[in-house]
Formats: C-alpha cells, sequence, structure tokens
C-alpha cells in the first residue's frame, strides 16, 4: 500500500502485536489504545501553523484558564434539547437580550433572538426572515413572489452569495470603487426595486474590517421610499463589527436606532471573545420575525422558540458567552477591544510608513487594516511573495485581490484579535521590515508559479 495511503504508528506509542501502520481512509478492523489514538491525531496536527501567530482569521483562539474550565464541564450540553438543560435556555434568552440591549432595541426584552453555529447561520435566517415578509407583503397585495432579489456590496462575505444559492434569491452586487470603498449609498436606487427584500449593510468588511456607513445606507432607502414608496429594510451583517462598535464607537448610529434596521447578526466567537461555534442574531421587534419560521419547543411547563436551521448543536460555547459578558462586563469588553485596536494602529503606521506600502485603511474601525503596494514600486515581487516570506516565520498574513471592479488590487490584511499584544506586534513588525528588505534587494523578479490567494474571510 502507498505511503500516502496510511498512518505510521510509532511502535513507542504502541502496545506489542498492535499495527504500526493504520489506513487513512478505512475504519481499522481492530481497536488500539487510547494513549496510541491520541498519538496519531496529536501528532497529525502538530504542524497546523500557532494559533497565535494566525492574522488571517477573524476568530478567537483565546480564553482565559475558568472558560476553559467551564468549556470542559459543559461540553455534553445539546442546546436544542431545552427541556433536559433548562438553565441553559435561560442562559441562551439572556445572551440575546443582553445584544439586543447593545444594539439599542427599543424592548431589548421583548424582542426576539437566538444563539446559532457561527455567522454563517445567522445570516441565512436574517435573509430567510427578509425574505418570508416580503412573500407576505406580495401575496397579501395579490402580487407575484417569484423574482426576490438581495442588494449588497461587491465586497460581502461569502456566505450571502450562499444564501442568495441556496434559497433562490437574486443577488445584486453593487461594485466598490476607488471613490466607494464601501457599499454608501451611492446609486442604490438603480439597484433596488418592488422585488428587493432588503439590502445587507456590513460592520466590518471582511476584506478590509472598513465600517460601511448604515445610517447613509438607510438615508439612501429612505429617499428611494419617498420617490417611489418602495419600503425596503436592512440587515447588518455585524459578524465582527457589532462586537466592537458599541464599546469603541458608541455615538456610531448603524443599529437598532435607525428604524429601518430591521435585524443584526454577530459572531460570538470573533470580537464576542468565544472559541469557535458561536453566532447570533436579534431582529429589531419580534414581529420582524415571521411566525411561520418559529418553531415552538415546550421546556419547564412552558414554551420557548426555537429559530436555528440546526438542531443538535453545543450548548457550550454559549455558557462561555455568558461568562464573558459576566467576566468583563461593558468596560472590560471596551478594554480588551481598545488594545486590540490600539495594536492595529500601531502596526498600520508603520506599516503605511514604510516607503513599498500605502494603507488601504488603518485599522480605526474593528482592529483590522489592509494595505496594498504603491503603484509603480517594483516589478521585482509582490504582496503573495511577502505573504510566503512571513509564512516562513510562522505569521499567516494573507494577500489576496480585491472584488470585481478592483480585481486588479491586492492587498494584504492584518486582523488583530485578543492575544496579538504590543510586544508580539513589534516582532511581527521586525519579520515584515526583514521580509521587505530581502525582497527589495532583488536583483530580478521572483517567480510567480503557484501564487495564489490567501485565505481571507
Amino acid at each position: 500500500m502507498s505511503q500516502e495511503h496510511v498512518v505510521a504508528v510509532n511502535p513507542i506509542f504502541a502496545r506489542p502485536g498492535e499495527a504500526v501502520a493504520v489506513e487513512r481512509y478505512r475504519m481499522p478492523i481492530g481497536e488500539m489504545l487510547p494513549e496510541t489514538a491520541y498519538r496519531i491525531v496529536h501528532d497529525e496536527v502538530m504542524l497546523d501553523g500557532n494559533a497565535r501567530q494566525n492574522l488571517a482569521t477573524f476568530v478567537g483562539t483565546w480564553m482565559d484558564e475558568y472558560a476553559a474550565r467551564l468549556y470542559t464541564e459543559s461540553f455534553d450540553k445539546n442546546m436544542v434539547d431545552k427541556d433536559e438543560y433548562p438553565h441553559t435556555a435561560i442562559i441562551e434568552d439572556r445572551c440575546w437580550k443582553i445584544l439586543a440591549g447593545l444594539w439599542n432595541a427599543p424592548d431589548p426584552t421583548h424582542t426576539i433572538g437566538t444563539s446559532t453555529v457561527g455567522s454563517s447561520e445567522a445570516c441565512m435566517l436574517a435573509g430567510l426572515a427578509l425574505k418570508r415578509r416580503w412573500q407576505h407583503a406580495r401575496r397579501a397585495a395579490g402580487k407575484p413572489t417569484d423574482r426576490p432579489n438581495l442588494v449588497m456590496s461587491s465586497a460581502v462575505q461569502v456566505v450571502w452569495e450562499k444564501f442568495c444559492n441556496y434559497w433562490d434569491v437574486t443577488p445584486r452586487f453593487v461594485p466598490i470603487s476607488e471613490e466607494h470603498r464601501t457599499l454608501d449609498g451611492h446609486d442604490l436606487a438603480a439597484y433596488v426595486d418592488e422585488n428587493t427584500i432588503g439590502v445587507v449593510a456590513i460592520l466590518g468588511v471582511t476584506y478590509t474590517g472598513a465600517y460601511e456607513p448604515v445610517k447613509r445606507i438607510a438615508e439612501a432607502l429612505d429617499r428611494i421610499q419617498r420617490d417611489t414608496g418602495l419600503d425596503v429594510p436592512i440587515h447588518v451583517d455585524g459578524a465582527s463589527g457589532a462586537m466592537v462598535a458599541p464599546f469603541l464607537q458608541s455615538d456610531l448610529e448603524w443599529d437598532f436606532r435607525l428604524e429601518r434596521v430591521h435585524s443584526i447578526n454577530t459572531s460570538g466567537h470573533k470580537y464576542g471573545l468565544v472559541y469557535p461555534g458561536l453566532g447570533w442574531v436579534v431582529w429589531r421587534t419580534a414581529d420582524l420575525l415571521p411566525e411561520d419560521l418559529i418553531f415552538k419547543v415546550s421546556y419547564l411547563g412552558g414554551e420557548t422558540p426555537s429559530l436555528a436551521l440546526n438542531f443538535s448543536r453545543p450548548g457550550a460555547q454559549v455558557l462561555l458567552q455568558y461568562y464573558q459578558f459576566l467576566r468583563l462586563g461593558r468596560s472590560g469588553y471596551r478594554a480588551v477591544q481598545k488594545s486590540s485596536q490600539d495594536v492595529a494602529r500601531h502596526l498600520a503606521d508603520s506599516i503605511g510608513a514604510m516607503d513599498a506600502f500605502e494603507l488601504w485603511n488603518d485599522g480605526s474601525d474593528i482592529p483590522v487594516f489592509a494595505w496594498r503596494l504603491k503603484p509603480g514600486h517594483t516589478d521585482n515581487w509582490n504582496l503573495y511573495d511577502l505573504s510566503d516570506r512571513l509564512r516562513m516565520k510562522g505569521w499567516q498574513v494573507p494577500a489576496y485581490p480585491m472584488p470585481d471592479n478592483l480585481a486588479d488590487t491586492t492587498v494584504q490584511r492584518i486582523v488583530v484579535r485578543d492575544g496579538l499584544g504590543m510586544d508580539l506586534a513589534r516582532d511581527l513588525l521586525d519579520d515584515i521590515r526583514a521580509a521587505t528588505d530581502f525582497l527589495e534587494r532583488l536583483s530580478g523578479p521572483m517567480p510567480t508559479d503557484g501564487a495564489a490567494p490567501g485565505f481571507h474571510h
């Protein structure tokens, strides 16, 4: 059997007579010691990247020891089993009501929301609510419901393309440009019509971390309603920014203070500061979630709404979210996010001061920023080469093209999360400077074979 089809087992880990090779793609015939199975899996992932040096992902990679203890004590809790774990269900309810208050819902205790397995599921639920409300209104008016569309920036995260594909909604992408670097309300009337179920505004664009100006988008939709009578709602994809803006930009009007904002989602496992596997979606008022999307689940002699697409799912991360709310409070969250933003601004200022680069944005929204090579600076190397040099030092700093209309522009991006402090940031800057100096000394072009966009979700 070829080497790529087996996993070699070090004999020192196995008992006498135990197999020293295990097929990769078939279940073994017999048993092995738990220590042996543990060591095989442990060694398989040993060469994965160091999570603390992964500056590509928005997903949290660190929690404190008490959170880790709580996590191990609640691995077995199934979020959907509210009859068996009623107090976990109560805590879930508290969490989304806390978020509703954080996002300035008119009456946080009487709106509706749910936890999900990340923001992607939350986006699906919010999109479904937009589509279903539009369908109900169209049917009530005796109009067809077969051509719904959703308006969004060309820089949306791929989940929105998936939503449109899975649920038969036509995406209408508003292209970003040098002049309009986010969806900002410009020319929005050209994309909205009677079949538009809503507009997605992003609080923290995946490509760059920049906020889309939700209030300006709402004002543009207000003008469209005055001119045409079309009343188009907004969903705010706050996967990252909805857990940053309330603490760092509290005066920014992006949330339920704007009546046109019907729903907001966020990732608990991003700037919510929880381990992977948690998202949230909340509606401004309960009536904005159609009743026919809600399933009633009985527990504690009463009923609770069940909204999620997934049925059995972990309850542990919900408990971790509540732990963080209790542990940090508003002041603690502000301190953590401000620390990350300070690091991001320091990195951005330092990289922007280098001769080879110019900033696309500076990390003053969420603690994320992007830069590009100055036009005409060099033909010998590009940002993919810099990304490769940094990977040699363990840093994952992705380079990738911007979306349509800017596809000829390549940027590089750093996501600063809790765990990347100033000391590590200085080490990173030293490595960026060293890698850039190496590339600048090239006497000819770097080979281009194999250059590919890095991970940027």
